[in-house]
């Protein structure tokens, strides 16, 4: 799976960008769980349009939203094909001695139309913000400080610490270092892993105190000042309403 930076590169201008970064992660986050309070299938299927057609619309390209719902579905794939048999409830159909229940491969289709509803919303609203705007969001919904640092940080040095790992791993071809199923194999892996924690360790120390020749004593301050627009209100009203309207149906059905 591509990187949120990744997946944001690959639409630009879009006009989810018009909106307040806070604004996607309540709609988001509201929709989710809306779709896992749900049990009606049609309307869990009405959900999974829905993000079907946000994913669409959010600019993410086909081949790159089906290459990261792929594992998803291998997942998915195993549960529809072991639940059936495990739920008690009234026989469906019978594989040999195994007899599936009619109950387990509904609740397989509920758990698959949910899980791919909340990654489809996930990826739309969310996998398409930059990681710092991400950061700057959750920072300004409230999240504590330690949080916030922890993932902005953890974005800006992935990177780093892959470069790292590429560098240490051409060190070891060079030294005509062949992976096999053997001792040596698994002892130089070890050494590998142990040498990239003592360079992040060290990495991190250096950053450290790059940090604190810059003035930084325990908290980061976000300049990206995000405003909250009057559409901004009225777009959360609007999916307010819509999840009401779910749950209202989830009960009169």
């Amino acid at each position: 799976m591509l990187p949120l930076s990744a997946v944001a590169q690959e639409r630009e201008n879009h006009w989810l960008d018009r909106f307040d970064p806070r604004l996607r992660l309540l709609c988001a986050l509201l929709f989710a769980l809306t779709t896992v309070s749900l049990q009606q299938l049609p309307l869990l299927l009405a959900c999974l349009l829905t993000g079907l057609l946000l994913a669409w619309q959010s600019g993410l390209r086909t081949g790159a939203l089906l290459r990261r719902l792929l594992m998803l579905e291998g997942f998915m794939l195993l549960l529809l094909l072991t639940l059936p048999f495990t739920v008690p409830g009234e026989s469906g159909f019978s594989i040999g001695p195994l007899s599936a229940s009619w109950e387990g491969l509904q609740r397989a289709l509920q758990i698959l139309l949910r899980a791919n509803t909340v990654v489809l919303v996930l990826l739309g609203l969310v996998g398409t913000l930059e990681p710092v705007t991400l950061g700057h969001a959750l920072g300004q919904l409230g999240l504590p400080d330690k949080l916030v640092h922890l993932f902005l940080l953890s974005v800006r040095y992935v990177g780093v610490l892959f470069q790292e790992y590429r560098r240490l791993r051409t060190a070891m071809r060079a030294r005509a270092f062949v992976a096999g199923s053997n001792r040596h194999t698994w002892r130089s892996f070890g050494w590998l892993l142990g040498m990239l924690l003592v360079r992040s360790l060290e990495r991190s120390q250096r950053v450290l105190k790059a940090m604190k020749c810059r003035g930084f004593h325990g908290r980061l301050f976000l300049l990206n000042e995000n405003r909250w627009q009057p559409r901004d209100s009225l777009v959360l009203l609007l999916v307010t309403l819509g999840c009401a309207y779910l749950l209202l149906l989830e009960r009169t059905l």
